[in-house]
């Protein structure tokens, strides 16, 4: 960007293009539009953030994000507390619940074994998975992780790991292409693949 747009601007657009799926030139897209829409966008944006930033917090058990802790799903009381469903992340989590074909406990590892990335078992929240799968209420571990070679690696190992907690171990079914992250899929795909789901 040129030097006389100022450093606040630069700025700008080097925090947007941290954003995943927004590269420089997005970014710089965005920042403009930001700008031009000041009171309509910008404003309101800054303040949402701001917000956000103080009031959203991990959930302990689960370890969601919400403003409340534990979070609206580990407070319902509707759910079924038998059922836990291991998710890589808040997003995958997120779109579990946009099929709405899931009515029990949710467990977000916080991401993948990855040999390549040096992400070990103790990088995750598997000792926390392990602790719920053993309470006596728990029935049934299903492992919603992406059909990739660090999903699938991950999988196995947490199946390996739950076969001490006295639960059923099962796996989404093949719904879910090779190579697919639970966020860009749809959300017949998802629920056709949480209840065509098999044994690990």
């Amino acid at each position: 960007m040129a030097s006389s747009a100022g450093p606040e601007i630069e700025r700008l657009v080097t925090l947007l293009a941290k954003i995943p799926g927004l590269g420089r030139r997005s970014a710089r897209r965005a920042a403009l539009a930001l700008l031009k829409r000041r009171d309509q966008l910008l404003v309101p944006l800054a303040d949402a953030l701001s917000e956000a930033a103080r009031l959203v917090q991990t959930c302990e058990e689960c370890g969601s994000l919400d403003t409340q802790n534990p979070c609206a799903i580990c407070a319902d009381w509707s759910r079924d507390d038998a059922l836990i469903c291991v998710v890589e992340d808040v997003g995958a989590l997120w779109a579990m619940e946009r099929a709405a074909a899931f009515r029990g406990r949710y467990h977000v590892l916080s991401g993948l074994l990855s040999a390549l990335e040096g992400v070990g078992p103790e990088a995750l929240r598997v000792d926390d998975l392990m602790e719920r799968a053993a309470r006596d209420h728990t029935s049934e571990v299903i492992l919603a992780l992406p059909a990739t070679v660090d999903g699938q690696t991950t999988a196995h190992y947490l199946a390996e790991r739950l076969a001490a907690c006295n639960v059923s171990v099962s796996m989404m079914a093949r719904g879910v292409p090779v190579g697919g992250e639970l966020d860009w899929l749809d959300d017949g795909t998802i629920a056709h693949a949480i209840r065509a789901r098999r044994p690990a």
